[in-house]
């Protein structure tokens, strides 16, 4: 048996088996998810945002790490283990976000001329 898990904003879909975590599913589907201290919740890096549906509640060394922030639904990908049907959002690499602000910048820029 296996289970989806989409990954946000690309919009990409893998079948994972149950229990994998969504940091080793994301490895899998080819999607990036920054990452320092290869899954063992150090770096606090991997950070991606989901409703909780399809993920494992989050286990004691994660509310430590994230102290409060599950709530609003912010989990560690090294530590959220999948079991149903799951979507997350991965959020935007910073130089990515950067670049493409610049180019964003310089396209109204040549709207204006």
């Amino acid at each position: 048996m296996s289970h989806e898990i989409t990954f946000l904003p690309d919009g990409k879909r893998i079948a994972v088996r149950p229990g994998m975590t969504v940091l080793e599913a994301s490895r899998k589907a080819g999607v990036a998810i920054r990452t320092r201290c290869d899954g063992k919740a150090g770096c606090l890096m991997c950070k991606v945002k989901s409703d909780g549906a399809g993920l494992s509640p989050p286990n004691d060394q994660e509310k430590r790490k994230l102290a409060g922030l599950t709530a609003d639904g912010t989990r560690l990908a090294c530590q959220a283990r999948i079991t149903g049907t799951a979507c997350v959002e991965v959020p935007e690499d910073p130089l990515r976000a950067f670049v493409r602000k610049q180019l964003e910048r310089q396209a109204e820029d040549d709207k204006l001329w």
